[in-house]
């Protein structure tokens, strides 16, 4: 079933527009812009072109969804496979299924709405032209990972990404960005490094890097040393991208560091490259090595859950001085684990539930980011203590939508049931629980009962975020608090600017959410609600393309 007829030909052109497009818009914002588009702000005229660029490649996804063949998501659809370097048989072969398709979607559609954000909301920093390049040349690299289906590109395009990454960073950051973004740098070329060696070891092995070929023959050609191997190398380079506990340390100075549209795409699409890697690659192509670290996997995936969820306590107790976009981050450390943990189980619930995962993630996390850097931008800080107590108001008081959105969020990101965030942490602990033969049944269900008691911190620390940020802390009596019972008496201190008149308000109001922050965050909110109330949408898209991979080809 497609929902509109479309010719396989111009199936292929939209997925080759959609990888190609971001790419040339960035050589195009660097250009000097035509007379008729120059505008009387050069800057506003570039950030102008970034919203056509991203809007015409999520108009061309959105399309490309429609006329999907719904009734076989497990066939590669939209296909080109073009032979480029024949000596090595590297193709330009890309492809989407129902795997790939979803991920498509969200990072199209994140990229606009940063873009569309940014236009309103220029970024403090250099020039504009190169921010709207970077961004661009980011969306082409992460939606290349996303759609190609040759190791030698995978690897390409998965690299193409850290350098825009880091000059957002280093250059349109806030305090430390230069540290970070070293150290951004630093793990992920490391981990892809090695992460070469085992695509190289699968292809010189087996005499292809077509990943459709490689997935079907499901490991028959590389004895069970190599898969162990190749799962080694190439896991290592995916679980820093993830990022795994302990290869995790890069990211909560990432983005405390990063802007705040640096901060929604690293969380929102960045981190999902890696787990892609585990279910698009390791899982079909060499499944003898991934049984063999599965329990590893899990393992560590667990301890991330708990060592997210209780660094994220330590921030958000009073008198830490914790950063909340830090907080935030840490929690996505936790949030990986489950999906980590899906895939180590190496069942189609799990996978399936990672899957779901990774996309609720994005939606709600970067949903998080953004309303972070808004509170951040009317508080001129994101101190907890300082949002909490040192402001004498709750969020809800002085901007109550931000407020009442913020709380959204931190509750869909805890799993409540009929949110996004639900049924993705669920289905991984199910498949847990009955791993997939060769595992052991006893070491999956105690991992379970660690996930599960994550569950349980994760909303520890979100309710407590919601309490302090939304609704404010006692603060301690002072002169602009006089006790009830002198505070009508003609000696009691009087504020700065005159004594108050009865139930007048004694703190300043924030700015509430405007027309353009509405506009980037009510399409994240709405998805959140629909994937948690709906979540056959998604589901009725992965579960047969993982069906197939999990049994060598067999549909």
């Amino acid at each position: 079933m497609t929902v509109i007829d479309i010719s396989a030909s111009v199936m292929q052109f939209l997925l080759a527009f959609v990888v190609v497009a971001p790419l040339l818009g960035a050589v195009a914002a660097l250009l000097p812009a035509p007379p008729g588009l120059r505008g009387k702000n050069p800057d506003q005229a570039v950030l102008r072109h970034g919203v056509t660029v991203t809007g015409a490649v999520l108009l061309a996804a959105i399309v490309l969804t429609a006329g999907f063949d719904h009734d076989h998501p497990a066939t590669m659809q939209a296909t080109t496979d073009i032979s480029w370097i024949p000596a090595l048989d590297v193709r330009i072969h890309l492809g989407v299924d129902g795997i790939s398709l979803p991920l498509l979607l969200l990072t199209a559609l994140l990229t606009f709405l940063c873009a569309l954000y940014s236009y309103f909301k220029p970024p403090v920093g250099p020039s504009a032209k190169a921010f709207v390049a970077l961004v661009l040349v980011l969306e082409s690299g992460t939606l290349a990972t996303f759609a190609v289906l040759d190791l030698v590109l995978f690897f390409l395009a998965f690299e193409m990404v850290l350098i825009p990454m880091y000059f957002l960073i280093a250059r349109w950051g806030g305090g430390r960005r230069q540290a970070a973004a070293w150290k951004f740098i630093l793990y992920t070329l490391l981990g892809s490094v090695v992460m070469l060696l085992g695509i190289l070891l699968i292809g010189l092995k087996t005499g292809t890097f077509d990943m459709v070929a490689l997935a079907t023959d499901n490991g028959r050609g590389l004895t069970t040393s190599v898969q162990v191997i190749a799962v080694l190398a190439i896991g290592l380079g995916l679980a820093v991208k993830t990022p795994m506990w302990p290869l995790h340390s890069w990211l909560p100075d990432a983005h405390t560091a990063a802007p705040t549209v640096g901060s929604v795409l690293l969380a929102g699409v960045l981190l999902k490259m890696g787990t892609y890697g585990f279910v698009r690659i390791l899982l079909p192509i060499a499944p003898d090595g991934m049984r063999t670290f599965a329990p590893y996997l899990a393992a560590f995936a667990v301890v991330g859950i708990v060592y997210g969820s209780l660094a994220c306590l330590a921030l958000a107790r009073t008198g830490a001085k914790g950063d909340l976009k830090r907080l935030i981050a840490y929690s996505s450390v936790g949030h990986m684990g489950f999906v980590l943990l899906g895939i180590a189980t190496m069942t189609p619930t799990g996978v399936n539930g990672a899957l779901f995962a990774n996309i609720a993630h994005g939606l709600i996390t970067g949903l998080l980011f953004f309303l972070v850097g808004a509170v951040k931008d009317r508080y001129g800080t994101a101190d907890l203590d300082t949002l909490a107590g040192a402001t004498g108001a709750a969020l809800y008081g002085r901007a109550p939508r931000l407020g009442a959105l913020l709380a959204f969020a931190a509750v869909a990101s805890l799993g409540l049931p009929g949110l996004a965030g639900f049924w993705g942490e669920m289905l991984t602990l199910f498949g847990a629980y009955s791993p997939a033969e060769g595992l052991s049944r006893p070491a999956f269900r105690t991992f379970m009962a660690i996930g599960a008691f994550g569950t349980l911190l994760t909303a520890a620390y979100m309710l407590i975020v919601v309490r302090r940020v939304c609704m404010g802390e006692h603060a301690p009596r002072s002169r602009l608090s006089p006790d009830p019972g002198t505070a009508n008496s003609p000696d009691a201190p009087q504020p700065p600017d005159g004594p108050r008149t009865p139930g007048a308000a004694t703190t300043p109001q924030l700015a509430d959410i405007q027309t353009y922050e509405a506009a980037a965050w009510t399409p994240l909110a709405a998805l959140t609600v629909l994937a948690g109330l709906w979540p056959a949408v998604l589901l009725g898209l992965t579960d047969p393309a993982v069906q197939k991979l999990l049994s060598g080809g067999k549909s």
